[in-house]
């Protein structure tokens, strides 16, 4: 049954997990994100779904685990935080080339290299422009509660059995271990063998009927041609992505003069430094963008042809601004404010950015 707790933004990965009927995790423990998979491991989901719980012996492994597991249709996922999502970028571009569904979850902490186990938002190139090698995108949404860090786990499995293709959520170490109230849906079964040989059974490694040719899975093709065309054949999918699954939240943006784009915790301070704003007199907005791909670049250009300029502001020295000016298309000015190395900015900060860029008094 549906029920509220105070929980942490971790916690809840583990706890949404469990209740949409995932049927594998497989992680390594790094921080900010190590209570999912020791939340996982309290709850010992495996006396009662069946699910499997597997600390692997490292991220590259715990990847090619979720790759053996989506072959088989199964509702698979993994989390780690950045260096650890770097170590799985190889085995994330083999499974969008082998067009295979899971969920990954990274809760971004501070580098280059190792960096700093505090909050970043570094990593959203790694995420929106592939992270491995090869012409191909996740779907990433970018929770900013911890409501959302629990909805997004069966939103992300949704997204990513309709397209076939790996779905990240990006968070980051502020969302990740904050503490709110949620509320936690009712538990979903696990899918019956029934159910994926009926609704994967095109693709999965099912069994092999006698009705069908074997599936086999793979991202390997080593005649050009063919390549070319399964390239084509991703691009189109990712412009059907593009065309029906942005999502993003406008806040006091009808009249605003002046916008602010932001994702996860910076939306969070940036909501606050729009009231902050509008208290001095000053038509402020914010453009939340909950899918960082598909970005939500025509409701940017449909503001840029009204307001006066965009505010980029990111934990990071500068990386969505990029989307954003394109978005843009140079019609108004697009500046940016971040703080870097696990430093993480005030509302009043992000106000005084927007003023000395634009020179507003």
């Amino acid at each position: 049954m549906e029920e509220i707790r105070l929980m942490k933004g971790n916690e809840v990965v583990a706890e949404a997990a469990v209740r949409c009927g995932c049927d594998g995790y497989f992680g390594y423990p790094i921080t900010p994100q190590s209570e999912i998979l020791e939340t996982l491991t309290a709850m010992r989901p495996w006396e009662t779904t069946g699910m499997v719980v597997l600390q692997a012996e490292s991220e590259v492994a715990a990847v090619n685990m979720l790759y053996g597991g989506a072959a088989c249709g199964r509702r698979v996922m993994a989390s780690s935080s950045s260096p650890g999502i770097s170590l799985m970028c190889e085995g994330l571009s083999y499974l969008a080339g082998a067009e295979l569904p899971c969920v990954v979850v990274n809760v971004s902490r501070g580098g280059p290299g190792l960096g700093t186990i505090q909050p970043s938002q570094a990593d959203y190139f790694q995420a929106v422009k592939g992270g491995g090698h090869g012409d191909y995108h996740l779907i990433v949404l970018a929770p900013n509660s911890v409501q959302e860090m629990y909805d997004f786990v069966p939103l992300g499995f949704e997204l990513a059995f309709k397209y076939r293709n790996p779905v990240m959520i990006l968070s980051d170490g502020v969302i990740g271990q904050m503490m709110e109230k949620v509320m936690l849906t009712e538990p979903q079964p696990r899918w019956s063998d029934a159910y994926i040989a009926e609704h994967w059974g095109g693709w999965a490694t099912t069994g092999k009927p006698a009705d069908r040719k074997r599936n086999i899975v793979t991202s390997v093709e080593l005649d050009p041609l063919r390549q070319e065309r399964f390239n084509l054949k991703l691009s189109e999918k990712y412009r059907t992505i593009r065309e029906n699954e942005v999502r993003y939240e406008a806040v006091q943006c009808d009249d605003a003069d002046y916008v602010l784009v932001a994702y996860g915790s910076s939306a969070r301070i940036s909501q606050k430094a729009v009231e902050l704003a509008r208290e001095e007199g000053l038509k402020v907005g914010l453009l939340r963008p909950v899918t960082l791909y598909p970005f939500p670049t025509g409701a940017i250009d449909e503001l840029s042809q009204r307001v006066k300029g965009f505010l980029s502001v990111e934990m990071s020295t500068g990386q969505m601004i990029e989307d954003v000016q394109l978005a843009a298309r140079c019609r108004v000015p697009v500046f940016h404010f971040g703080r870097t190395g696990g430093v993480v900015h005030s509302p009043s900060e992000v106000l005084e950015a927007l003023k000395k860029n634009f020179s507003l008094k």
